[in-house]
């Protein structure tokens, strides 16, 4: 009769540890799922929306320099899914509505990823408030910190500056136009050159186009226009609209005017 009970008990033990495993492996397979879930969202957002300089970006994650307009619905889609836990999924979010025209949400998002450190959401805000591109005054009252209609440009300068010390390509380009046109602080030649050469180190059209017009002028550092073309030529082939009229300027040099100073013509060779 004993050994029937130990039986027993044994059996209830093995039964009862059997459950539990099957608890364990259960309850792990939903987190693992869930998990799975969570990353699926980032992941789309990711491959639609990831910016190539991003520091934030995963070094697998090969980015898009724009986002396709057929992508942009479903970008916005999984981005705001996934931003809720990623500081990078948020400024792809405002990515994807800057390429949907909707700029008001655009800063919303990348002031929240700037908030939480994002560099490149700090670039890009700085850019949207300094020019206003496309959004209204009201609005940039109502998202600036400072709550009046114009943003404060030593502020943007100064938040592009530490920006582009993490050698983002973005904010070196864009502190180096303010630098270059005396906005938000001294205007200095020489530093924005430097600021367009480690740009355009990076392959950022931009600041390819603004190195090749600064060696072709030798404005801030030597004039050189063998290296001027081919800061264009590589600008150009990234789809820069400026350096591809500045290597057709180059072909036609020469301008023929009237008596009263209208172009005529130009000459190629």
């Amino acid at each position: 009769m004993q050994r029937a009970d130990m039986r027993s008990k044994r059996r209830a033990v093995s039964i009862a540890g059997s459950v539990n495993l099957a608890l364990l492996t259960l309850t792990l397979a939903c987190v693992s799922s869930l998990a799975h879930a969570q990353s699926a969202d980032l992941v789309l957002c990711d491959r639609l929306a990831a910016d190539p300089s991003d520091p934030d970006k995963p070094k697998d994650v090969k980015g898009t320099h724009e986002i396709e307009a057929s992508d942009v619905a479903t970008a916005i889609k999984f981005c705001k899914i996934a931003s809720a836990a990623s500081r990078r999924a948020l400024y792809q979010l405002g990515r994807a509505y800057a390429a949907n025209q909707q700029l008001p949400e655009a800063v919303g998002a990348y002031r929240k990823a700037a908030d939480k450190g994002s560099t490149s959401a700090m670039v890009e805000l700085g850019a949207l408030l300094a020019t206003g591109s496309g959004v209204a005054k009201d609005d940039l009252a109502a998202l600036s910190e400072t709550g009046g209609a114009a943003p404060d440009p030593v502020k943007t300068r100064a938040s592009l500056a530490k920006a582009a010390e993490t050698n983002s390509a973005e904010a070196q380009y864009q502190l180096g136009l303010m630098i270059a046109e005396g906005v938000g602080g001294p205007k200095d030649d020489a530093a924005a050159r430097a600021l367009f050469e480690k740009a355009a180190a990076q392959d950022h059209p931009g600041a390819l186009e603004r190195m090749g017009a600064f060696a072709q002028s030798g404005r801030g550092g030597p004039q050189d226009a063998s290296a001027a073309k081919a800061y264009y030529e590589k600008a150009a082939a990234l789809g820069n609209e400026d350096a591809k009229a500045a290597l057709k300027r180059a072909q036609c040099p020469y301008v023929i005017k009237d008596k009263r100073g209208n172009v005529v013509t130009y000459l190629c060779f």
